[in-house]
């Protein structure tokens, strides 16, 4: 399906964007993607960072009331739901210790669980102010392309 998007530069470029776009996968899968696709290092980098801070501002505007929306239309979901927000209570919780610190070592590690969608999801039930937020988010997803960076270059010159 995305066969004809990888062949050219552009095509390359949208689905390593998309790709980070992806929860859980995000920077962590989009920026090793891209590179090996041979997208040049800077335009995978770019990609890759923008494909991940994109969903960022909704989540922190939109989640609380998606969950709510969620919740009220199919109540299946509600055990998920409860779920991912204990979860992001429990990383909220250092967040709360360590204030803006918190939130960029939470989103700047590239490990399950923590990345950009985690941070905005602590940061949205933190009630943290949107231009408070997205600075620290995208500082920690920086962090997190460059840790990447040094992973995937290194896969690369392994092997």
């Amino acid at each position: 399906m995305i066969s004809w998007l990888t062949g050219t530069t552009l095509g390359k470029f949208i689905s390593t964007f998309f790709i980070s776009m992806v929860p859980i996968v995000e920077l962590r899968a989009g920026l090793p993607y891209g590179i090996a696709l041979g997208l040049e290092y800077p335009l995978a980098l770019t990609a890759a960072v923008l494909g991940n801070m994109v969903p960022v501002p909704f989540i922190i505007i939109y989640i609380r009331r998606i969950f709510a929306w969620l919740r009220r239309h199919w109540s299946a979901l509600d055990g998920l739901i409860t779920r991912l927000e204990s979860r992001a209570d429990v990383k909220g919780d250092k967040v709360r210790r360590y204030g803006a610190l918190g939130l960029l070592i939470l989103v700047a590690i590239p490990l399950p669980g923590t990345g950009a969608w985690t941070g905005a999801l602590v940061a949205a039930l933190l009630d943290l102010p949107l231009r408070r937020a997205v600075p620290v988010i995208f500082a920690g997803v920086c962090i997190a392309a460059a840790i990447m960076t040094g992973i995937t270059f290194g896969v690369i010159h392994i092997f």
